[in-house]
């Protein structure tokens, strides 16, 4: 039955994804960035928007909500996977607002009122059928999708305001928008990085070695020479993999001494993150069994420094 067909192939590719978080968080699978799962969790999402059965808005919000929760559940570390389900509910909520003739706003203003008296706010109103709301949502996905395939070039175009001639910008690590963002800058300046390696893993390597077949005149260091060094430096750029509610991130190992460094210097440091990385969530830190930090997920909480 081509029904019956949908739906397996659904679950089938919901189970893949959930296998693929499960083993990049446990640094047994490949380790991809958070701009890859963004994406993939909204063309997922997409999926089950056109292939999962419903009738109303408010069913479709129950589906995404339950395969939401799994997904966040296979590797609670990945922010971004919970932040693209917020962004699709979202999106449910302001096609079906305009399917009434009205609009997002004005549906939560008039609420106000209920949610004081009644406790909570209700979803009877997304119980409404209208034909082409299944269209409209997925056409909204969609142009979602595209805004995400362009998020680390809309920051490089950046790049010229804040990297200046003969400057000494230090990174940590291998953040492809910070790659992006320096690449952009060496077209019409010029400028010396230093990469902090960021061990274990060592990414910063990798990181130098791109940008030095970019052209960009290129050092790596030791994550214990970070301090000795900041003074030379004039800038100080990182990527993140999260930005918190509470104004930290997560990002790689090393990232708190380098913040700390430039503090102690008073040296700019500048986060290059896309909107999707903002987390209305707090994270506190994650203790093994043994006591001491999981290192494998190259993550930790720090408070975070904007000296723009």
């Amino acid at each position: 039955m081509p029904g019956s067909d949908k739906e397996t192939d659904l679950t089938e590719r919901i189970e893949a994804f959930l296998s693929d978080l499960k083993r990049g968080g446990s640094g047994t699978g490949p380790l991809r960035g958070s701009a890859e799962t963004a994406r993939e969790t909204t063309a997922l999402l997409r999926r089950i928007t056109a292939q999962a059965r419903w009738s109303s808005a408010g069913d479709l919000m129950e589906i995404i909500r339950k395969e939401g929760r799994r997904m966040v559940a296979a590797q609670p570390s990945e922010t971004t996977v919970g932040n693209m389900i917020r962004r699709v509910l979202k999106i449910i909520r302001e096609e079906y607002a305009r399917s009434r003739g009205s609009s997002e706003e004005t549906d939560q203003q008039e609420s106000l009122h209920k949610l004081l008296t009644s406790g909570g706010l209700s979803e009877e109103n997304f119980r409404l059928h209208f034909a082409p709301l299944k269209a409209n949502v997925i056409e909204a996905i969609n142009e979602l999708l595209t805004e995400l395939e362009g998020t680390t070039d809309n920051i490089a175009m950046q790049a010229l305001e804040h990297i200046h001639s003969n400057e000494v910008i230090m990174t940590i690590g291998r953040s492809r928008t910070v790659e992006a963002f320096l690449k952009d800058a060496a077209r019409k300046r010029k400028f010396h990085v230093i990469v902090a390696e960021c061990a274990p893993f060592c990414q910063g390597h990798e990181m130098a070695t791109s940008l030095s077949k970019a052209g960009i005149e290129t050092t790596v260091i030791a994550d214990a020479a970070i301090f000795a060094v900041m003074s030379r430096v004039n800038k100080v750029i990182i990527g993140t993999q999260t930005v918190l509610a509470n104004g930290g991130l997560r990002a790689v190992n090393g990232t708190h001494t380098l913040a700390l460094a430039a503090k102690h210097h008073s040296t700019p440091l500048i986060v290059c993150a896309p909107m999707f990385k903002l987390s209305p969530q707090v994270r506190r830190h994650t203790w093994g069994k043994s006591g001491y930090y999981n290192f494998c997920w190259q993550q930790m909480t720090m408070k975070l420094y904007f000296c723009l």
